[in-house]
């Protein structure tokens, strides 16, 4: 299978998003053996830096693939058992009737039913955005506050749980990586990080990708200015935050759009994970996204198609001011990995939803010239 990689095309996309918004953006696409990378705009707009393709990018959630994958490796090594109740693992951190009924896989695919714990840390830690009020003073206080995940975890568990587990749709929840990443670190008597890093950044060779040791982004990097539905104006830079109230297993990797892609490449050749484990990632369900939208979503991975055309599979992920979207067809022949340093650019109207703004339409459109020529 094969598309056309249209280097004229590509590069008018991505300019459009940059003029319908985002400071800067860069990108690249792979087919078969074809590569192209492209960057439009600035990575300070004080300084007019320019952004470039071979950047450092926070990439958010992207982070829970590489932890889903090395669950499964302890998984095929018999470490862990996926039908396993949490509670045999981690009776501490969920315990009683919830810490036998929830299993492993139902963190990896969000089917616990536990709370999202950053929606009860404002008022109990002080230590996030106030969303009820759509205050962003509290990322300006806590740039540099350390959180250790067993704190975070707690306000998950002891929050009202939002379903029973099992329960579909589920609902996507930072709550469920955290314990996946104190399980891997139970399991193998290390980090997390460490787990993560010998067994999957490594394995697959990347260079760039890696977790960071304080709130800054070593090497080239962008800023990442965050508009918060349009009450900071002008959007604000959040390149130096500790990502720690974020979880380091749900999304505070640092990497590029070229380790991206192939990671993803190898990941859905069989290289990372075996043929059966990769099937058990790629069987979804429905989960209730952050954006409130319903997703199918595996093990790590959810899938993205049109009508008529193939299926991608990977994820996407944000942070303070930063975007990201890593894509790779299921023959592994056609990818996109992209990253963005402007988020939440949409106002809000009355009701709380967001406004359709000329960054939303100009994205699309590249996203459809990037996945299916």
């Amino acid at each position: 299978m094969s598309s056309q990689l249209d280097s004229a095309v590509l590069e008018a996309a991505l300019e459009n998003v940059h003029r319908a918004g985002i400071p800067g953006l860069f990108a690249e696409v792979r087919d078969g053996d074809r590569i192209w990378r492209g960057a439009a705009g600035v990575a300070d707009v004080e300084a007019g830096r320019p952004v470039t393709a071979d950047m450092r990018h926070r990439v958010g959630s992207v982070t829970k693939t590489f932890t889903s994958a090395a669950v499964l490796q302890q998984a095929e090594s018999g470490r862990i058992d996926l039908d396993a109740p949490i509670g045999r693992y981690l009776p501490k951190l969920v315990p009683g009737e919830r810490g036998e009924t929830i299993t492993v896989r139902m963190l990896i695919n969000h089917t616990s039913g536990l709370a999202e714990y950053l929606s009860y840390a404002y008022p109990s830690l002080k230590a996030f955005p106030d969303v009820a009020n759509t205050s962003a003073q509290s990322m300006d206080d806590h740039r540099h506050t350390r959180f250790e995940a067993v704190e975070l975890i707690e306000l998950g568990v002891t929050a009202p749980p939002e379903s029973a587990p099992g329960d579909t749709p589920g609902l996507y929840s930072n709550t469920n990586y955290l314990l996946l990443g104190e399980l891997l670190a139970h399991v193998t008597g290390t980090t997390a990080a460490d787990c993560i890093t010998r067994n999957v950044i490594e394995r697959a060779g990347l260079r760039d990708t890696g977790y960071p040791n304080g709130p800054h982004v070593e090497g080239p990097h962008s800023r990442l200015y965050e508009a918060w539905f349009g009450t900071i104006d002008p959007p604000r830079d959040y390149s130096v935050f500790d990502m720690s109230f974020a979880g380091l297993p749900a999304a505070a990797l640092i990497s590029t759009v070229a380790d991206l892609n192939r990671f993803y490449r190898l990941l859905l050749a069989g290289e990372i994970v075996s043929a059966a484990s990769l099937e058990q990632m790629q069987r979804t369900v429905p989960v209730v996204s952050q954006e409130s939208r319903t997703i199918d979503y595996g093990l790590g991975l959810y899938p993205t198609d049109a009508p008529g055309q193939a299926t991608f599979w990977g994820h996407g992920g944000t942070v303070w001011g930063g975007g990201t979207l890593s894509m790779t067809r299921a023959d592994g022949g056609r990818q996109l990995s992209v990253a963005m340093n402007l988020q939440r650019w949409n106002a809000l109207d009355a009701t709380g939803r967001p406004r359709p703004h000329p960054i939303d339409a100009a994205l699309d459109a590249f996203y459809e010239s990037a996945l299916y020529g």
